[in-house]
């Protein structure tokens, strides 16, 4: 199904990565037609360039060292990584980018398909102009939604534009490591490119202006940077002043030194993917992101929405698909006439967005927060507490590995005793993290988390250690 030969629907949605598909799906099951405009590939980044093939690359490492950890284990283990191997694990979940199954996914969920870049052109109205320059012009009853997501962010760097440095894209989808790899930015994406490069035995080099993973808990970027150091990443707290494209790579001016590396990765942010999507037919600004109230309806219009990525409310899939369902849905009943349930956590806005976002970071060690960090929450007016434990001293952590290093932190609301914040740092730790979401989200009480009895032995006796360390309220 590559494209539709219906020109009418119900809600048209610009873009077709895993926010639009949950989306579109929703409008579907709602009842109502919808259709998807796509100039790349169906499923978007998230399926090809960026959550699945990252993670992919990273794992591979991260089990190794895990085995290299557990006494008799570490001593069955031999040789270094099949480099080879792990490319083309990570090849065959993009499908060697091929997006037939997720095209066939749409044609299952009754989906239309129009392939090529759309652009807003009237009021519920856009015209997508194929790679052949034929021009389609969809209108929607009801609304459009906008999900065409981010792009890298180039700095202002001297001579780095014309260098042509890899982007994220390029580092995910590369179908060989270089000798050696400098990454600007010490943000998610280049500790997580830091982590699996340094794995394939490529000399990594990570530069960042102010430590690493600004935002999170400052203990999670110390943490990061030892047992990146550790693995063998040069790190430096240093901008580079210019970038030269050489005969054999990248030569980076940094303070005066001249680095060289055969691949240069450029990971400093993200700008909204709005440049040319129309935003003037509705009196927004081209390459602005879309600002938009808790239903995802664009602030000063009644029929378009805006989700994922392009809101820059919380840049990470799985929010960009809570957003979706939420989005979906209210367009649905607003549709049929019904109430809109817009008070804070209903089932039409994406409340958590604000206070209560999971994330995880597939580093070495990983780190899995959500909600507030303590400066946050102090930051945001919050009368808190906060408590650490070490999670090596857990009973569980001390079975996954041998000399296990990893802390957590929870961040308590002192006035009505309840998580603001919880942030993990250590091996496998990702997979404790919805516990915590959900002790956030539902306004546990603490008194009350004392009756979730962890299993023992498991890392999940932090949780205990957390509260104990805390007090028990009453004692």
């Amino acid at each position: 199904m590559n494209a539709s030969p219906q020109t009418h629907f119900d809600v048209i949605v610009i873009g077709a990565g895993a926010v639009a598909e949950n989306v579109a799906d929703r409008i579907v099951q709602g009842g109502f037609t919808a259709v998807v405009v796509e100039s790349e590939l169906v499923g978007g980044d998230c399926s090809y360039w960026a959550c699945m093939p990252s993670k992919t690359l990273i794992r591979s490492g991260m089990a190794l060292r895990a085995a290299k950890r557990v006494g008799g284990a570490k001593q069955a283990v031999s040789g270094e990584l099949d480099v080879a191997a792990v490319l083309a694990r990570r090849n065959s979940f993009t499908h060697d980018w091929d997006d037939q199954s997720q095209v066939d996914w749409l044609d299952s969920a009754g989906i239309a398909l129009v392939r090529g870049h759309g652009r807003l052109s009237g009021v519920k109205e856009v015209t997508v102009t194929a790679s052949d320059g034929a021009r389609t012009v969809l209108s929607a009853t009801h609304a459009v939604v906008v999900c065409t997501g981010s792009d890298p962010m180039l700095p202002d760097i001297d001579g780095l534009k014309d260098a042509q440095p890899w982007t994220p894209r390029d580092a995910t989808s590369a179908q060989t490591a270089p000798a050696s790899l400098a990454i600007i930015g010490g943000g998610v994406v280049g500790v997580e490119m830091a982590t699996a490069y340094v794995s394939f035995g490529t000399k990594v080099t990570l530069l960042s202006r102010s430590g690493l993973l600004q935002g999170q808990e400052d203990f999670a970027g110390e943490l990061v940077a030892a047992s990146l150091t550790e693995l063998g990443v040069d790190i430096r707290i240093a901008s580079p002043t210019k970038v030269e494209a050489t005969a054999d790579g990248f030569a980076i001016t940094i303070d005066g030194e001249v680095l060289q590396a055969e691949k240069l990765l450029v990971s400093t942010g993200r700008v909204p993917r709005t440049s040319d999507i129309g935003l003037e037919v509705v009196g927004l600004t081209p390459g602005d992101w879309i600002d938009v109230d808790d239903t995802m309806k664009a602030r000063g219009s009644d029929w378009l929405y805006a989700a994922g990525d392009v809101n820059h409310r919380a840049l990470l899939t799985h929010q960009g698909k809570y957003q979706a369902r939420a989005v979906g849905d209210v367009i649905v009943a607003r549709a049929l006439g019904n109430d809109v349930d817009d008070a804070p956590w209903g089932a039409h806005v994406a409340t958590a967005d604000h206070e209560a976002v999971p994330q995880v970071t597939f580093s070495e060690p990983e780190v899995a927060s959500v909600g507030l960090t303590s400066k946050a929450a102090r930051d945001a007016g919050y009368e808190i507490r906060v408590v650490d434990y070490e999670l090596g001293h857990v009973a569980g952590a001390s079975v996954q590995a041998d000399g296990y290093t990893g802390t957590a932190r929870m961040v308590v609301d002192e006035k009505r005793k309840v998580l603001l914040g919880v942030t993990f740092v250590g091996q496998d730790v990702s997979e404790m993290l919805q516990a915590a979401t959900v002790a956030i989200v539902g306004e546990v009480p603490i008194d009350r988390l004392w009756h979730a009895v962890p299993a023992y032995p498991t890392m999940n006796e932090i949780w205990l250690r957390l509260l104990e360390t805390y007090g028990r309220p009453g004692a």
